[in-house]
């Protein structure tokens, strides 16, 4: 089964199952990325900067509690534990209305604009540290088809590069990826 096919919380779960397994695979947090100018630390703090001020906007606070030690693998761990909380109790049918996103379910705004990136940025993760990503193809081609047909708003948010080309025959991750603006071939440098 396709992880395209799970509700919005067994999504989430799957997908930062899969970041985790990277995220405890890194040795050296000062590792550079396939995102210009990051690291392997900076693709975590990311995904755990930018999220709770997204759903602050609209009105829902995350509970980490105190999770800023230091250590890139333990905020990822509380962070991501209090994503999936939220996913599994009682507001995931709430209505999450944001000035920028408009009105969602919240599990499907988490969905839509957070699990999603986890799984863009897995890519990211396991190239930094010479791992396969491992990414659900079926869910890399539906990304990539709605993202296509938005792909002027997205460019122009400053969020995504210039796509590379690639081959029409290549594969759905390999076009997810490049869609938005990796380079598929990137490799750390020995």
């Amino acid at each position: 089964m396709s992880i395209a096919d799970l509700s919005p919380a067994e999504r989430h779960r799957a997908v930062a199952s899969g970041f985790t397994e990277h995220v405890v695979a890194v040795t050296e947090w000062d590792a550079p990325t396939p995102v210009d100018e990051w690291t392997a630390r900076d693709v975590v703090a990311h995904l755990v900067e930018w999220f709770p001020g997204f759903l602050a906007g609209g009105g829902v606070e995350l509970s980490v509690g105190e999770h800023d030690t230091g250590d890139p693998a333990a905020r990822w761990r509380a962070h991501t534990a209090a994503v999936q909380a939220l996913l599994d109790g009682p507001r995931a049918d709430d209505t999450f209305g944001h000035p920028m996103v408009g009105e969602h379910r919240l599990a499907d705004a988490i969905d839509r604009f957070y699990t999603a990136d986890v799984f863009m940025h897995t890519w990211d993760l396991a190239a930094a540290v010479g791992r396969d990503a491992d990414l659900d193809p079926e869910f890399a081609e539906q990304l990539h088809d709605g993202m296509v047909d938005v792909e002027e708003l997205l460019r122009s948010s400053g969020q995504y590069g210039p796509a590379v080309p690639v081959a029409d025959t290549a594969d759905p991750v390999t076009r997810l990826v490049a869609f938005i603006g990796r380079d598929p071939s990137w490799r750390q440098a020995p």
